[in-house]
Order: C-alpha cells, then sequence, then structure tokens
C-alpha cells in the first residue's frame, strides 16, 4: 500500500487553503479601522454588501477550505481519511492477492494466504466503521500497483508463484508498518488511532510469519531499508 505520494499531495492542499483562510485574513486587518466606508454609505449594519472595514470586500460565506473538505475540517483530518482510503483499498488488495494464492500456491502459501484473507477481512470490517465516524467514502477495489501485481500473479504457478507472492507480501507489509506507525503518532480521531495500534500489531505478526515461510521455501527477503537517524539532542 502506498500512501506516501497521496499524503504528500494532501499536505499541500491543506497547505493552499490554510493560506487563503478567512481566519487569517482576518487576523491581519486592524479592528479599530472606521466601519463608515464608502461602500457603506447609506446600507444599515449588517445588510448585504454591509463591510466593517474600509474599502474591504464582504467576506464570502465559504472558504477555499470548505470546497476541499468539510467546514472547519483540520488538515490532519484531512490526513486521516486519506490514510483510511488507502489502508483500506491496500487490506482489499491483501484479500484478493490471498485468494488468488489459494489457488495457485503451495499448501504453505496456502496457509498463509488464508491468514491473510481472514485478518484483513477483519481489519477492513473495523476501518469501514472508522470511516463512517469520521465521515469518508471508501474505495471497493485495489489501487492500480496492486493489480497490476494481480495480473503478474495470475500468470505464474509453482515455485515461482511461491516466490513472488512473498517478495511482494514482504514488501507491501514493510510498506504498511512504516505508515501505520507513522498515522499512529499524528491520528486525529481516538477511534482511529486504536485501530491503527491494532493493526500494526497485526502487520508485525503477518511479517514474522512471511520470515518464516520464506526460509522455508528457500526464498531471500530483501534487506530492511534503515530507519532514519534520530535527530541530535539538545539543539
Amino acid at each position: 500500500m502506498k500512501m506516501r505520494r497521496i499524503a504528500i499531495l494532501a499536505l499541500a492542499v491543506t497547505g493552499m487553503a490554510t493560506v487563503l483562510s478567512p481566519t487569517q485574513l482576518a487576523a491581519q486587518v486592524d479592528p479599530t479601522q472606521n466601519p463608515q466606508s464608502p461602500q457603506n454609505q447609506n446600507l444599515p449594519s449588517g445588510a448585504p454588501g454591509y463591510s466593517n472595514q474600509t474599502g474591504a470586500a464582504v467576506t464570502p460565506s465559504t472558504s477555499m477550505r470548505d470546497t476541499l473538505g468539510a467546514p472547519g475540517e483540520t488538515g490532519q483530518q484531512m490526513e486521516d481519511k486519506l490514510f483510511v482510503q488507502n489502508a483500506t483499498a491496500g487490506g482489499i488488495a491483501q484479500v484478493q492477492l490471498g485468494k488468488l494464492a489459494l489457488q495457485k500456491g503451495s499448501p504453505e502459501v496456502k496457509e498463509f494466504a488464508q491468514k491473510m484473507i481472514d485478518d484483513h477481512t477483519a481489519t477492513n470490517k473495523e476501518m469501514a466503521n472508522i470511516a463512517d465516524n469520521i465521515g469518508t467514502m471508501l474505495p471497493r477495489k485495489m489501487n492500480k500497483e496492486d493489480q497490476a501485481e494481480y495480473d503478474k500473479l495470475n500468470a505464474l504457478s509453482g515455485d515461482a508463484f511461491d516466490k513472488e507472492y512473498i517478495l511482494y507480501m514482504a514488501k507491501g507489509h514493510r510498506e504498511d508498518m512504516r505508515e501505520f506507525r507513522m498515522e499512529v503518532s499524528v491520528a486525529a480521531d481516538p477511534g482511529l488511532q486504536a485501530e491503527v495500534v491494532k493493526a500494526a500489531t497485526m502487520i508485525r505478526m503477518h511479517l514474522m510469519l512471511l520470515t518464516k515461510l520464506a526460509k522455508d521455501k528457500g526464498v531471500e527477503l530483501p534487506a530492511r531499508p534503515p530507519r532514519p537517524a534520530a535527530p541530535p539532542t539538545g539543539q
């Protein structure tokens, strides 16, 4: 599941919305200015077109942020929605790839695949409840990258299938672990945060099973990339 590129885009959109926020614009206005500007002449206070600032236009009823998300929604709340959407798409892929592995994999791979189907189906049900709570729609199919992998696996069989499936599962679960660790530290919704903690524990267990499965099947997993160095203290 790849969410980083989408998350970066969401941050950029959020930043744009913040720049144009009416609240920030209002903070730059001098409240002591004379409300009797030329445009207020012959207009009672509160009438359409009345302004409290000299030469200022009437603040619109909707802002850039209103058009990008729910009114009053924070940037992190938008990020949470994107996370839930992408986590669900990733879970759908795990289930569909697992079903394919039940058809084409060796007995050991089939056992692991059934675990993927059971666990990710349960997690997706929890994510659906979270989506209802935070007000977001969920995808109904896997993303393009996972679909391409499904098509690739569907053309394989025997040991070639087992190796490709194991490698792709390891790659995806490692990416998921990074994304879930990041989300648990910033999630705005307590229910989402609790579910992310639970799902991260599940992903860690899957990685342990994958390590054993790869060893049993003679598949060498790529080395994990080093973790980013911790920032120096005392600065």
